[in-house]
C-alpha cells in the first residue's frame, strides 16, 4: 500500500514548485515587471499587508509539506482537506481578473493538484494494524 503521507507531502512540494516558477516567469514578463517595480499590479497595491497575506497563503502550502509527513491520521487528513480547499479556492479566485496564458497554464496545474490533494485526503481511510 502506498504511504499517503508521502504522496500528500510530495503533492504539496509539486504545488509549491509550480507557485514559485509561475512567479519567476512573471518576473520575466516586462509588462508585469514594470508593474512590480511601480508597486501596483493589475490595480492591486503591493502593500505590506497584501504581501503579508500572500506570505501566509504560501506558508500554508509550504507547511503542509512537513505536516503531511508528521501529523497523525485524523489531524493529517483534516489539515490536508482544509489546506487543499483553501488553496484551491484562492487559486480559482485569481482567474476572475486579467491573466496571461502562462499564468492560466500554471493555475490549471495548481488547481488540479490541490483538488487532487483534497480528494486523496477525503478518500483516506485509517489503516489499523493488529
Amino acid at each position: 500500500m502506498k504511504d499517503r503521507r508521502s504522496i500528500l507531502s510530495t503533492m504539496w512540494i509539486f504545488v509549491v514548485l509550480n507557485y514559485l516558477y509561475c512567479d519567476v516567469a512573471g518576473l520575466m514578463d516586462a509588462r508585469l515587471l514594470t508593474q512590480y517595480l511601480s508597486g501596483v499590479v493589475d490595480g492591486w497595491e503591493m502593500s505590506e499587508s497584501f504581501l503579508f497575506s500572500a506570505g501566509v497563503l504560501m506558508e500554508i502550502s509550504i507547511s503542509m509539506v512537513l505536516l503531511s509527513k508528521i501529523l497523525r491520521y485524523k489531524l493529517n487528513r483534516t489539515f490536508n482537506i482544509v489546506a487543499g480547499t483553501i488553496t484551491t479556492l484562492v487559486q480559482v479566485s485569481t482567474l476572475f481578473g486579467g491573466f496571461t496564458s502562462y499564468y492560466l497554464f500554471f493555475s490549471v496545474i495548481e488547481i488540479a493538484a490541490t483538488a487532487f490533494i483534497v480528494w486523496y485526503a477525503l478518500t483516506w481511510k485509517e489503516h489499523l494494524s493488529f
